[in-house]
């Protein structure tokens, strides 16, 4: 006999946050495993998706190469940190849309984004301002950068350290708030301080685990730099892809409601 399900909970009976289960610290190679199968089921999708990261990491670095100096430079290069839980949402759809077992479709997973654009962008103003206070730190930080034309290598370390050590602190405000948030938003009718709050307790649960998921993170950024933005074309969608099964792994949100799935064309 199938049981009938529990009746759906009015969001003041929902718990602050959704409960998180303990992950080893291997767990992120999985997450990369599981989300290289999610790339090969959908390559066109995730493809396009890395194509057009790579197009956009050629503009914000051209308009910064134009009109700004070193330090603005280097403060929006490494935004990428900031705004890469967003641009990734549409990967979240295409893998939530695998799991279910629908023909992959890019344009439902951008229809599956607008429609949680409202829960997201609380989020979304949240990263943009972090983003532009780090950029305007990171240009401040240029009075640090040596005024000879032969600095010293002490002079250079300063410069240097300083702006590592402070777009690390900010790094790690976002890495902590969107690890797990927006995957959940994809996928439920959860609001945004809910779900970030989510995240914050996961991640300071799974240190161990969430400490190798930073360090790949910032391996591919680096990855991507030294290929001058190309590698992201596959790494950012594998990241998305990734991300979406570490928040499946971790997180149990259950008693929230899930948002209705998109239907229309099976087609792009």
């Amino acid at each position: 006999m199938s049981q009938t399900p529990p009746p759906a909970r009015s969001p003041e009976e929902l718990p602050m946050l959704a409960p998180c289960r303990q992950v080893g610290v291997d767990a992120p190679w999985r997450w990369l495993r599981r989300g290289w199968a999610d790339l090969r089921a959908a390559p066109r999708q995730s493809l396009l998706f890395g194509a057009i990261t790579v197009i956009l990491s050629y503009l914000v670095t051209g308009a910064t190469w134009q009109f700004g100096n070193l330090g603005l430079y280097l403060g929006l290069v490494s935004g990428f940190v900031f705004v890469g839980p967003l641009l990734a949402l549409t990967v979240y759809a295409l893998s939530l849309q695998l799991e279910r077992g629908q023909t992959v479709s890019l344009r439902r997973g951008l229809r599956s984004t607008l429609r949680s654009l409202r829960s997201t962008l609380f989020f979304a103003v949240i990263l943009v301002v972090v983003l532009l206070i780090w950029a305007r730190a990171a240009n401040t930080l240029y009075v640090f950068f040596p005024d000879t034309a032969e600095p010293a290598i002490g002079e250079l370390a300063l410069f240097l350290g300083s702006g590592m050590a402070v777009g690390a602190l900010f790094s790690l405000v976002v890495f902590v708030a969107s690890a797990f948030s927006l995957p959940m938003l994809i996928e439920r009718r959860a609001d945004a301080i809910t779900a970030v709050v989510t995240s914050v307790n996961a991640v300071m649960r799974n240190k161990p685990a969430m400490l190798t998921w930073a360090l790949i993170i910032v391996g591919c950024v680096g990855i991507a730099i030294a290929t001058a933005w190309l590698a992201f074309l596959v790494l950012m969608p594998l990241l998305g892809h990734a991300t979406w099964h570490a928040y499946r792994e971790t997180i149990d949100a259950s008693e929230w409601p899930l948002l209705e799935p998109e239907t229309g064309p099976e087609t792009e």
